[in-house]
Parts: structure tokens; sequence; C-alpha cells
């Protein structure tokens, strides 16, 4: 779906049915998380009053996600965001959170970037192709559903789709991130 300048509306009705006015039909909230995944600005309004209710629509989005086990936002992050609602903190946080998405999404365009960039200067030692294609693997799983992200970004553009192989290390990968996220966790409490 190709984003547009202008936000999506959807529209709540009073029996709480959200209405996308773009195809005339009812979506729920995992209809609108993967528009947003796929690039697509939204805006919820209530039809009645005209509140603009995105905000709470997508906190509870991610709430969804969190309480399905789908942790995203460390506990340490989610304690200091409670916190900065009651102190003076509360005017820098959103603007921080801001920045530190914008970078993050930079770092990742120059990391792909970088990698896919030819000629590499590691490229003559032994075993660097299967370190690039599980980073290409890596990156791939870790940018889906950024925006302007294709599923082919990554440095596999132009490559055959991926194969069992590749989807075991992917699989691989996401076990071992799981494993790191356990031990982070032990290891703050």
């Amino acid at each position: 779906m190709a984003e547009t300048s202008k936000p999506l509306l959807i529209k709540r009705y009073a029996s709480r049915r959200l209405y996308n006015t773009e195809t005339s039909d009812y979506v729920t909230l995992e209809d609108i998380a993967r528009l947003i995944r796929e690039g697509r600005e939204v805006q919820i309004v209530d039809l009645k009053s005209g509140d603009d209710l995105t905000r709470q629509y997508l906190l509870q989005i991610i709430a969804e996600h969190e309480s399905r086990g789908e942790n995203v936002l460390p506990l340490d992050v989610l304690t200091d965001l409670v916190r900065s609602y009651t102190t003076q903190a509360q005017s820098v946080v959103p603007q921080f959170l801001a920045m530190s998405f914008d970078m993050l999404r930079e770092g990742q365009s120059k990391m792909v970037e970088n990698m896919t960039s030819l000629p590499h200067p590691m490229a003559g030692m032994p075993g660097f192709e299967e370190l690039q294609r599980q980073q290409r693997a890596f990156l791939k799983t870790m940018m889906a559903g950024w925006p302007g992200v294709a599923a082919g970004d990554g440095g596999t553009e132009g490559k055959a789709p991926a194969s069992p192989e590749s989807n075991e290390d992917l699989d691989n990968i996401k076990r071992q991130l799981a494993e790191l996220q356990k031990r982070l966790d032990t290891m703050n409490k």
C-alpha cells in the first residue's frame, strides 16, 4: 500500500466500531496496526464529537501486543515513561523519544547501505559471505514493519525468495534475541 501525505481517516461510531473511510468497511485494531506497519499514517476520530482518538488507540495497540508477550519496551523504559507523567521531565520526553526513533531509522538505513556497498574491505576473508547473509537476514527481521522499508530491503534486492535454510536462520536469530532479552531482564531485577 503506498504512503500518502494525508492520513487514512478511521471513524469510531457510538457502538465503538471502527470504520475505514477509504475502503468503506469496518476494521479491527489489528487491521489498523497492519496499516501502520505498512507505512500508512492513520487518524482515528469520534464520529459524534469529532475528538481525535488516535493516541488512545495507538496506545491500546501497543498494550495488546505487550500483553501477548511481544515485549518491545523494556520494563525500565515503561517505568520511566510513567514517571515522566509526574515530573517536570514531561516536556522533554516526547522530543527525546521522537529523536531516538529518528536516529534508529537513520542508523538502520546507513547500516544497510554500508553492508551492500561494494567492494567491502573484508570481502576476501573466509566466511565473509555467510556473515553478510546472516546480517541481511537479521536486518530484514529487525526492520520489518518500519515505514519506507520494503520487504526486500536489507540488501536482498534481486535475490531469490528466502529458502527454508534462511527461514531457519531467522528463527535462530529470533531465538538468540529472545535469550538475550531474558538475560537482560534477569540482570535488571
